[in-house]
């Protein structure tokens, strides 16, 4: 026979599950809340955090710098001109040489255009020139008539570059205050906090910035592999400006998805005009396949060992954060879920139950007529026998 389903226990159950549900429920309107803040005040957080990012990028120098005597303004101030010197120098090593080889490279694309056009004009295509140039006046005519998207286009293109480079002065000033000043705000953080606050929260915000300081490191790590890879095949295949497709595929691996795709089209256009559509197809295999092992393998494992996420974790947050924030989202989405897991470890070890301490092993009777302490026969039972 089946349990009679006993009234008392189902409205218990009922009712717990109705608590955690509204439970729930805050947590979730509070979430939606703190987002919600967050994204009026984005114009601020974007650059704190920029700036955050870039300080555990250069806080080892600084470090350093200051353990060998070097007040902490003058350490900051130097580590943040050499920073610039580098930001510009990257700059300068990609510019310089597509500048000077800019003839060549247009040259090329005409030369390709002009195979484009031959190999349409054959079979199987059989693409006359007349059907060309009626698709060119097309798509003229179809410019002309959105030219005022386009207008529009470029004004918000515009307003984006100057948002970003507003965006690059605030993060490189916060940068430089946080090298000079960040080891004073974990004490000035304890004595801002009453009660157990002023030992919980510096804590979890020391486990944080190594946690941070992790991430960019193994980011770093992992632009850097997909540089000499990548690199080391357009070497070989013969493509001109290894070095500057090099150096702008390091860089790029720092915005995910759409740094990687822009690193490789910009690889493939350059053979594409300089070897030909063989090396360019070649090239394109070569990126697909770097991107592929990165994605896949490198990335989770390195940044899983440094950060202490699983690599299913760090691919589920990159998943996550790109569909709800875009490229932004992806950038954010990992160091934000090892911080969580920060969060939720130290939480762990203060909310868990403290493990039971073992007992201590009885102690054997001793035999009759052996002394207790030593184990030997005793002389009166000895006697006796």
């Amino acid at each position: 026979m089946s349990a009679r389903l006993s009234s008392t226990k189902a409205r218990a159950a009922l009712g717990t599950s109705a608590r955690v549900s509204v439970e729930l429920l805050l947590v979730f309107v509070t979430v939606a809340v703190a987002l919600w803040m967050l994204g009026r005040m984005w114009s601020v957080v974007w650059p704190l955090v920029v700036g955050l990012l870039l300080t555990t990028l250069t806080w080892p120098l600084a470090r350093l710098l200051r353990r060998h005597g070097w007040p902490p303004a003058l350490a900051a101030s130097a580590v943040t001109v050499l920073f610039l010197l580098v930001a510009v120098g990257v700059v300068a090593l990609i510019a310089v040489p597509v500048a000077s080889q800019s003839g060549e490279l247009s040259e090329g694309v005409v030369q390709g255009i002009q195979q484009v056009r031959e190999w349409a004009a054959g079979p199987p295509l059989n693409i006359g020139d007349d059907q060309i140039t009626g698709a060119f006046d097309a798509a003229v005519e179809r410019i002309q008539d959105s030219a005022g998207s386009m207008v529009t286009a470029v004004v918000t293109g515009v307003g984006t570059v100057v948002n970003g480079v507003v965006t690059a002065v605030l993060a490189l000033f916060l940068m430089f205050f946080f090298l000079k000043d960040g080891p004073r705000f974990l004490p000035w953080l304890t004595r801002q906090l009453p009660g157990s606050l002023a030992t919980h929260v510096p804590v979890v915000a020391a486990r944080g910035w190594n946690t941070l300081g992790a991430f960019v490191r193994s980011q770093a790590f992992v632009g850097l592999i997909d540089a000499v890879f990548i690199g080391i095949g357009l070497w070989i295949l013969g493509v001109p400006l290894v070095l500057p497709l090099a150096v702008l595929t390091f860089v790029s691996a720092f915005v995910p998805i759409v740094g990687a795709l822009f690193a490789g089209l910009v690889a493939v256009l350059i053979a594409l005009v300089s070897n030909g559509p063989t090396d360019a197809l070649i090239v394109l295999a070569i990126i697909v396949v770097v991107q592929q092992l990165e994605g896949n393998v490198f990335q989770p494992m390195i940044q899983g060992r440094g950060l202490g996420l699983h690599a299913a974790v760090i691919l589920l947050a990159v998943t996550l954060g790109g569909s709800l924030a875009g490229i932004v989202g992806s950038l954010l989405a990992v160091p934000l879920a090892a911080l969580i897991a920060v969060v939720w470890n130290y939480l762990r070890e203060h909310l868990g139950d403290p493990e039971p301490e073992p007992e201590p092993a009885a102690e054997p009777e001793p035999e009759p007529g052996r002394d207790p302490e030593t184990g030997a026969a005793h002389p009166a039972a000895a006697v006796a026998s």
